[in-house]
């Protein structure tokens, strides 16, 4: 992976960004997009958008408007209450699981600086059999910042304050990661990378490197960011569950594995145009991908994006990606990489004359 923007990845990993949060993230995003794009702007829901115009004279035609699409937020809790002992009680913003946050290391992102606390409960040894055989409730655990009493813990916290797993980045064996926030901060970074890319590349079509907020809660961000930009075609860019591990059914799953390449998605959600153009690209440059179907609506901006203004002519490109909304999420590097470079690929060759009708 070229090397700063393997660092542009850390940096995104290590940024924390629950839904609702993203300015952290949003200012590294524009920071990068800066030295690569022709504008850069973000809109009032927060989605940045880094824009690449078209380079060729396309004569008496308008450029297509492109559109890629990565979320920046992640899974994330909010404090709720501060109890007269100062243990934080906080419910979720997004999809968790209960059995993989326990024990863990957390981060509150108070307004004066992080603040660092454990998920916790009542040791095994102090649970009924019942207890122990059920998965507890967000109301049955507690956050504990070691602090003296209420009044200790209000002075740094206060309801409404956002939380995560403690982030950071660590290198696994044979070009692997693990990381909280794969999801979806790998395909943020591929939208970017492309648009890196495209630089020194002449395009007949305007592209739009979107950096949507708020998925994880009702992809919120691509709905606003697709209006605004009214593109023709789109392609987001997500994790997809990776099937390469113990106990999985590929026959309901598809067979989906790391370092296998970017993942292409067939289904109702997808235009079969932009799917033939991604496949081509992915020849023309050489890039491994898997296929896989999507009977019915994803859960990713590609369907909200599909579904703006007119309708816009759709992609999917998913990021293989293991143990999904947990603390230990794990890709392949070659796998963004791969993304990045078939993203580029495929927006060099849309030309106005393209059809996009299925």
């Amino acid at each position: 992976m070229h090397e700063p923007s393997h660092a542009f990845l850390k940096r995104l990993l290590e940024t924390p960004s629950p839904s609702g949060y993203e300015r952290p993230i949003q200012d590294v995003v524009r920071a990068w997009a800066a030295d690569f794009a022709d504008e850069v702007r973000t809109d009032r829901h927060g989605n940045v958008i880094a824009v690449r115009h078209a380079s060729r004279d396309q004569g008496s035609a308008e450029p297509p408007r492109v559109m890629l699409a990565g979320h920046c937020d992640q899974i994330g809790l909010m404090v709720q209450h501060v109890d007269d002992n100062g243990f934080l009680y906080v419910q979720p913003i997004g999809g968790w699981d209960m059995q993989v946050l326990l024990g863990q290391h957390l981060t509150v992102w108070a307004k004066d600086g992080p603040v660092a606390g454990v998920v916790s409960r009542r040791a095994t040894h102090l649970l009924t059999n019942d207890e122990r055989n059920k998965v507890p409730q967000f109301t049955d655990v507690w956050i504990d910042i070691g602090a003296k009493d209420r009044k200790d813990a209000e002075e740094l916290i206060e309801p409404g304050d956002p939380v995560t797993v403690e982030l950071g980045y660590r290198p696994l064996r044979n070009g692997l990661a693990a990381s909280p926030a794969m999801d979806d901060k790998v395909g943020l970074w591929t939208v970017m990378e492309a648009l890196r890319l495209l630089r020194d590349r002449p395009l007949p079509c305007h592209v739009y490197c979107v950096s949507t907020v708020q998925e994880e809660i009702g992809l919120r961000g691509a709905t606003t960011s697709a209006y605004g930009i009214h593109p023709s075609v789109g392609v987001a860019v997500d994790v997809c569950h990776a099937t390469d591990t113990p106990g999985n059914d590929k026959k309901l799953l598809g067979d989906t594995r790391l370092g296998g390449g970017p993942v292409l998605f067939r289904g109702p959600n997808i235009n079969p145009r932009v799917l033939e153009r991604l496949q081509d690209a992915a020849k023309r440059a050489e890039i491994p991908v898997q296929v896989r179907g999507a009977p019915r609506a994803t859960g990713t901006d590609a369907n909200t994006l599909q579904l703006s203004r007119e309708g816009v002519a759709v992609g999917l490109i998913g990021i293989p990606n293991r143990y999904m909304h947990s603390p230990v999420e794990v890709v392949c590097l070659d796998d963004l990489d791969r993304a990045a470079r078939l993203l580029a690929e495929f927006c060099a060759g849309i030309t106005p004359q393209v059809d996009w009708t299925p």
